[in-house]
């Protein structure tokens, strides 16, 4: 990871499109016709993995809405990132087969055996929605898994109790995502973000948890880590746990190579997982070996991957608040 150094100011600076972002917007557009024979095939393939009906989501309308973040977000500019936030995404479902109470609930109420890569597209839906949609559709979807939850409850195998209501379970797989989205940004993109930013995404990112019922979310860098060295002696590895991460190791991916485009996401996943859950997951050396090779392919690859969908539902939603979506490359 190469060192980056970033001027911060206390407010990201994201202006109206001016007549030099037009023309830019103009060469971006033969230059996107001309590359469309490269990245249209890349594109098609990650969609077939990704895309899901969105619930109905409209990212384009209503104009002038920012949504529940807005332009001058970190998190609209670490989220816009696929190659981290897939990788990211990977990490945080493996850190999340640690705590017994949380994968109880995905064991006993959901299908993850026969359908994974639908759990996956719908927790990536939920994740692009709540960061881009507009107020009313994100607050829609929040409405919505907040009815879900209310019947995920039950026991873990050993008779404790969990909800998926619970301020301390909602905590854990919020956690686990941010941190993991960071890890995911700054490894593949090769830099490394300020403490402030840090903070500042924490601090943004916590009002989704907060929305879904939890209290006392921590919203700083600082925060997050000592939270997650609180939870440790919560956190095993079980019977379960192997299985879940052996049906993750086994998903089927609609797309040409894809064994290899598997192996990639999930090494490069695995690459971004702390020290202490390398050890709790039993990651051996051939296999940690393993995961940096496939990290080194994915940041090999993700400029290839961020050119075949910059016009994904981050663009979309830069033009819908009437700025050029190369802003969101830019850090000030």
């Amino acid at each position: 990871m190469t060192g980056w150094t970033m001027t911060y100011d206390h407010e990201i600076s994201c202006l109206p499109i001016h007549e030099s972002m037009k023309s830019s917007s103009t060469r971006l557009a033969v230059l996107s016709r001309l590359t469309a024979p490269v990245y249209a095939p890349l594109r098609r393939w990650v969609l077939r993995v990704i895309a899901t009906p969105q619930q109905g989501v409209d990212y384009d309308t209503p104009l002038d809405d920012p949504g529940l973040f807005g332009p001058d977000s970190i998190t609209w500019r670490l989220h816009a990132d696929f190659p981290g936030m897939m990788a990211g995404g990977i990490c945080a479902l493996m850190l999340q087969t640690l705590h017994p109470r949380a994968l109880a609930g995905v064991w006993d109420h959901s299908d993850f055996r026969r359908d994974t890569l639908g759990r996956l597209r719908s927790t990536t839906a939920f994740v692009a929605a709540t960061t881009y949609a507009p107020n009313g559709e994100a607050q829609r979807l929040i409405d919505r898994v907040n009815m879900i939850h209310r019947r995920i409850h039950g026991e873990t195998a050993d008779g404790r109790a969990y909800s998926a209501q619970d301020s301390d379970l909602l905590i854990w797989v919020h956690c686990t995502e941010m941190w993991s989205f960071v890890q995911g940004y700054q490894r593949y993109r090769g830099i490394t973000l300020p403490e402030a930013v840090l903070d500042r995404y924490f601090d943004e990112t916590r009002r989704i948890a907060e929305a879904l019922g939890a209290r006392n979310v921590p919203g700083s860098n600082v925060e997050v880590e000592d939270y997650f060295r609180s939870v440790q002696p919560q956190l095993e590895f079980n019977e379960r746990t192997a299985e879940v991460l052996d049906v993750l190791a086994h998903i089927r991916l609609p797309i040409p190579v894809a064994g290899l485009a598997r192996k990639t996401f999930l090494g490069a996943g695995a690459a971004l997982l702390p020290p202490w859950a390398r050890g709790l997951l039993r990651r051996n050396r051939v296999q940690r070996l393993r995961d940096l090779a496939a990290a080194r392919s994915l940041r090999t690859l993700a400029p290839l991957f961020r050119a075949a969908l910059r016009n994904g539902v981050a663009a979309r939603s830069c033009r819908r608040v009437g700025i050029a979506p190369e802003t969101l490359d830019n850090w000030r």
